[in-house]
């Protein structure tokens, strides 16, 4: 497990008006008092507005740079005094199309990182085939790069990514730009590496239905700091966004309605009489208090729709400060 405790990072950035000036220091906190865990098997997401602290995190968790405070532990490696042994259980792969040689063929790019991690070559051989396997490439192996669609050169990036067979796979903008098929595609992949290969995948996106279907648990920072977590359940359920429900009834009675209406936590109700449809949005889910005054007024309820808050609309109260409930 990846265990990052009270992680900060502060940069001295300097203002200079002329290249020749001193100019004074400042000092930016990027990160402050980030606690978190990634753990085999499951995807985590990190979410978070542009400038939130999400790449600076991801590089502190990578070993590409040092906290400021706090520890991280891989596995109970020290990542701050062992980074060498860190990276032999990582990878991280991007989104884009640059972080791969397209003038190389599939192979000789997984045979050029793989020698980065010093994998002997009859070893790389075996874990080059495996990858491309995993990533149905094999059949395009020694076909350059340059001649590949988007989605394969994705799927190539993701085989990058595991060809140390890493514990643990940092995932940042996995499908930024693709369209909507291939994204799919690779979000099948996604979801594979944590249920039938075990690893534990942190992923960034910027695209929130994506995180609603893939992660197990999310961290949202803001400014540096988590600001929320939990299971996409969880924040959907704790943040204030609302519900709304369709409410159907064996015939119409205004009583009831007014009733409903004055509910605590109604936020509005709007009434469709010839469907006998009382429409409610609420702060919080009304099943169970429609049902106690549809009985107390003798009638029946045929039928509820309800629209459950989105997470998109759940992160954005919480960024904004929004009530959380319990």
């Amino acid at each position: 497990m990846i265990q990052a405790e009270n992680i900060s990072k502060t940069f001295i950035l300097k203002n200079k008006k002329y290249f020749w000036s001193r100019g004074k220091s400042e000092r930016k906190e990027a990160v402050k008092n980030v606690t978190m865990q990634v753990k085999p098997g499951e995807i985590t997401g990190l979410l978070g507005i542009n400038g939130a602290g999400k790449t600076t995190t991801i590089k502190m968790l990578t070993t590409m740079i040092s906290p400021t405070s706090g520890s991280i532990l891989v596995d109970g490696i020290d990542a701050v005094q062992d980074p060498f042994a860190v990276k032999k259980v990582i990878n991280l792969i991007t989104g884009g199309e640059r972080n791969i040689y397209w003038r190389l063929t599939a192979r000789e790019n997984l045979d050029y990182f793989g020698s980065l991690y010093a994998i002997p070559q009859n070893e790389l051989k075996k874990q080059i085939d495996h990858c491309l396997e995993i990533v149905q490439l094999s059949d395009k192996a020694d076909i350059p790069v340059e001649k590949f669609s988007k989605g394969m050169k994705q799927r190539l990036q993701i085989a990058r990514g595991l060809i140390n067979n890493p514990k643990y796979i940092f995932l940042d903008e996995p499908t930024l730009g693709l369209d909507v098929i291939i994204a799919k595609e690779l979000r099948s992949y996604i979801k594979k590496l944590a249920v039938e290969q075990n690893k534990g995948i942190l992923l960034t996106t910027h695209y929130i239905t994506e995180a609603d279907e893939l992660c197990d648990y999310i961290y949202l920072i803001d400014q540096g700091e988590t600001v929320a977590q939990g299971t996409p359940a969880e924040i959907k359920k704790h943040y204030a966004a609302t519900y709304k429900t369709s409410f159907y009834f064996d015939c119409y009675d205004e009583k009831l309605f007014q009733e409903l209406k004055n509910q605590d936590g109604v936020l509005s109700a709007e009434v469709n009489k010839d469907q006998s449809e009382i429409v409610i949005i609420s702060k919080n889910e009304m099943m169970e208090l429609v049902m106690n005054v549809t009985t107390k007024y003798h009638r029946k309820l045929t039928q509820a729709v309800t629209s459950e808050p989105s997470l998109e609309d759940s992160l954005i109260e919480a960024i904004q400060g929004g009530e959380r409930r319990a």
